[in-house]
């Protein structure tokens, strides 16, 4: 059962009984801002987060940033400065990224419905197209013949293996990501014939794991299948991607990754590396790890009802806004995310209350009967680990209403 109580995440300091986001309270930032509903996103967290990786990471080892997490301009190219590479899922996040002052050498595209035009816009650019089928092969080698530029490509592996433990998986069985791997030799085959430049491999198996011995065996099962599969290829696997999986606490009880076995275990593979391969680089692409924690949706109380008994604080914000926040993001059971009155976070008096968007559907749900400091219209909720899949993984134009501004301070 779902624990009513949730305490604001301890990265975001709380001063006079207000969340701190960027050095400003939130009714400061709010002030700043100028409306509700937004999204803010702190710098200085952001900043920490790789810092603490690169701590615990062999300096072997190639950070990038998934930008399907979080594609925010400005906020991808504050990340652009701190990682090694940006990973991008779609043409529109390409052009973000180009834009960000990221080499493209160090800018890869990964999707499964890449189209023509995509695929012609990347080649262009110079970046690496992890390809994902014969269909995607077949047109890059026409689109390097009229561009005089042979693409550069890395085999996206659909592996025979799944990331254990994972809150959502991205290999193993039947797939539409990526070329299961027993038909990777007749792609690599493929890759060589038409001229196209290889590159490495990507692996990504699953995301949102809190559990650390669960991405190592994936990692291992990745080398592994990378060093197979590398038989085949038609020149000297330059770079293999690991993938990700790295996941971040949404709800009460679950517990943070631990970074320093990961630590460790990569630099294993590191050492394996320098033994088993030529020179290679190995990539890990982490988004919502790098961002979730850093990010806060901020919403408005307008009305507090009582309906036969039970408190409802009806905001200006609400599932078109943060659909994963109501549950409706792939959730089988729904939790709650973590979640306080922001400018009032301990309160003089609290109360059982739900808290509810403007939308006519029982679903723009955010807080179901939690704990909360007594809020009356004008307070403002905050809705932590909000800086992965927020804004662009919600249903703007439900029922019509504006879309929230986003700010990184």
């Amino acid at each position: 059962m779902n624990s009513p109580r949730h305490m604001a995440p301890s990265h975001f300091q709380v001063t006079d009984d207000e969340i701190v986001v960027g050095g400003l309270r939130l009714s400061q930032l709010a002030a700043r801002v100028g409306r509700t509903p937004f999204y803010a996103h702190d710098r200085q967290l952001l900043k920490g987060r790789v810092q603490e990786l690169r701590a615990v990471l062999p300096p072997a080892i190639s950070l990038h940033y998934a930008m399907k997490a979080n594609p925010m301009p400005a906020l991808v190219a504050f990340m652009a400065n701190l990682v090694d590479g940006l990973d991008v899922a779609s043409g529109g996040e390409l052009r973000v990224a180009l834009d960000s002052g990221m080499a493209a050498r160090n800018i890869s595209f990964a999707g499964p419905g890449k189209s023509v035009q995509e695929l012609s816009e990347a080649v262009a650019s110079g970046i690496l197209v992890n390809v994902e089928s014969m269909r995607e092969i077949e047109l890059l080698e026409g689109i390097s013949r009229k561009l005089r530029s042979p693409a550069r490509v890395a085999v996206r592996v659909n592996p025979d293996f799944e990331l254990k433990s994972s809150g959502m998986k991205m290999g193993g069985g039947p797939k539409q990501f990526g070329i299961d791997a027993e038909q990777v030799p007749a792609a690599l085959s493929e890759i060589g014939r038409r001229g196209l430049a290889f590159e490495g491999f990507h692996i990504y198996s699953g995301s949102q794991n809190l559990r650390h011995a669960s991405i190592c065996d994936a990692q291992t099962q990745a080398f592994d299948l990378a060093l197979r599969l590398g038989r085949h290829a038609p020149s000297p696997v330059k770079v293999l991607n690991l993938g990700g999986g790295f996941g971040i606490p949404y709800f009460a009880g679950e517990q943070p990754l631990e970074l320093a076995p990961i630590g460790r275990h990569l630099a294993g593979i590191v050492e394996r590396a320098q033994r088993e391969v030529a020179e290679i680089e190995l990539v890990i692409e982490l988004g919502r790890y790098l961002v979730g924690e850093a990010g806060i949706y901020v919403c408005r109380v307008i009305d507090r009802k009582i309906s036969r008994g039970e408190v409802f604080l009806v905001t200006d914000g609400g599932l078109h806004h943060h659909l994963a926040a109501s549950g409706n993001f792939g959730q089988v059971i729904r939790k709650n995310y973590p979640v306080e009155i922001g400018n009032r976070v301990k309160g003089k008096i609290r109360e059982i209350a739900s808290v509810v968007g403007p939308l006519c559907t029982p679903l723009d749900l955010i807080a179901d009967k939690m704990d909360l400091a007594q809020a009356s219209p004008d307070d403002l909720v905050v809705v932590f680990q909000s800086g992965a899949y927020g804004l662009t993984a919600s249903p703007l134009g439900f029922l019509s209403h504006p879309a929230p501004a986003e700010i990184l301070v």
